[in-house]
């Protein structure tokens, strides 16, 4: 065997269910960070929960196996951020990667002038999205036609900044440089928000660096870097892993017997006293202990969303050293009919 063909043996994959809270480094893309953690786990499926620019570093959940299946409720989750803005230059791209494109002097930074800014840029926000943006148009991402000097008309978002902290920083690279904080809804661009910031003060600004702090209640002191993976053994690298059921943990829970378990894990909606009507909802079985999925709670019925396949749930426990003999999904070959809906009522 040659030396060429020795180095690329191909790697055999497993079955691995959780969540790695990465510390993605600067620049890699989200997807170059996730294809090694996949890589170094040995793991047969995975996905991210959100872009970070090569640019950005900080907090950036993957998720593996089950926990795929879950993986929206981080899209759609809050975040915060810390940027350094540089004032007094516009970039072609509004952050450090650009080329600059304007140079105007940079007014006095007071107190008082961040104050109103701050005041200005906290609460809902029409933002109208770069065009160095993934974000598609005709089939193309914004960012192919910016790199062809297109420029095409993007529609405003409606965006919340929740919380901005604004503060003077010292930065080599510019006159004068602020700090922010932010903590936003789904869908802000930091890039933009800092091009405005620098437009409301009169001399332009661009993006010095962007740090994810916290995403869906995950942060940054929960994470590893990819070079700490990378010097584990894979036991070790097993251990960084959340359950897949902690992208769902801030959601009540329903626990089953195995009965009603076996038949939830089948797709079937359960009637029952499950308590108040609820869009989402953990759902448990109890013999043995292990996480099904989510459903949601309306007229006493426990209704499936998003399920675990009886193989999940057995890798999941023999991962753990338990057994599996009770949640076998039962047939539905029942004797009462289906509904209109398509389900089973018992």
């Amino acid at each position: 065997m040659t030396q060429t063909t020795s180095t690329r043996q191909k790697i055999q994959r497993r079955p691995v269910h959780g969540v790695l809270l990465l510390d993605k480094p600067l620049g890699l893309s989200s997807n170059q960070a996730l294809q090694k953690a996949k890589w170094l786990l040995r793991a047969e499926k995975a996905g991210h929960t959100g872009t970070l620019d090569p640019l950005a570093t900080g907090v950036l959940p993957l998720c593996f196996g089950a926990a795929t299946k879950f993986s929206q409720m981080q899209l759609e989750a809050d975040k915060t951020y810390e940027a350094v803005l540089l004032l007094g230059q516009k970039t072609s791209t509004a952050d450090a990667e650009g080329e600059v494109i304007e140079t105007r002097p940079v007014p006095v930074i007071t107190p008082e002038l961040l104050e109103t800014i701050t005041r200005r840029f906290t609460g809902p926000l029409a933002q109208v999205p770069p065009m160095y943006s993934a974000l598609k148009k005709d089939g193309k991402a914004l960012y192919e036609y910016a790199r062809k000097g297109i420029e095409v008309e993007r529609e405003a978002r409606h965006i919340t900044i929740f919380k901005l902290n604004m503060a003077l920083a010292h930065d080599p690279r510019a006159q004068a440089a602020i700090k922010i904080i932010v903590s936003c809804s789904k869908g802000t661009y930091i890039r933009t928000l800092g091009e405005d910031i620098g437009e409301a003060i009169g001399c332009g600004a661009h993006l010095g660096s962007l740090r994810r702090i916290e995403t869906g209640g995950f942060v940054a002191a929960q994470c590893v870097t990819l070079a700490a993976l990378e010097a584990m053994n894979e036991a070790e690298r097993d251990a960084c892993l959340l359950p897949p059921q902690s992208l769902v943990a801030d959601y009540p829970f329903v626990t089953l017997d195995a009965d009603n378990a076996g038949r939830f894990l089948s797709g079937l909606r359960r009637r029952g006293q499950w308590g108040a009507d609820a869009p989402l909802v953990q759902v448990y079985g109890n013999e043995p202990a292990a996480f099904l999925g989510s459903a949601h709670i309306c007229a006493d019925e426990l209704i499936p969303q998003r399920l675990l396949s009886p193989v999940e749930v057995q890798d999941i426990l023999q991962s753990s050293g338990r057994t599996y003999e009770v949640l076998t999904p039962v047939s539905v070959a029942l004797a009462s009919e289906p509904t209109e809906a398509g389900f089973f009522q018992h």
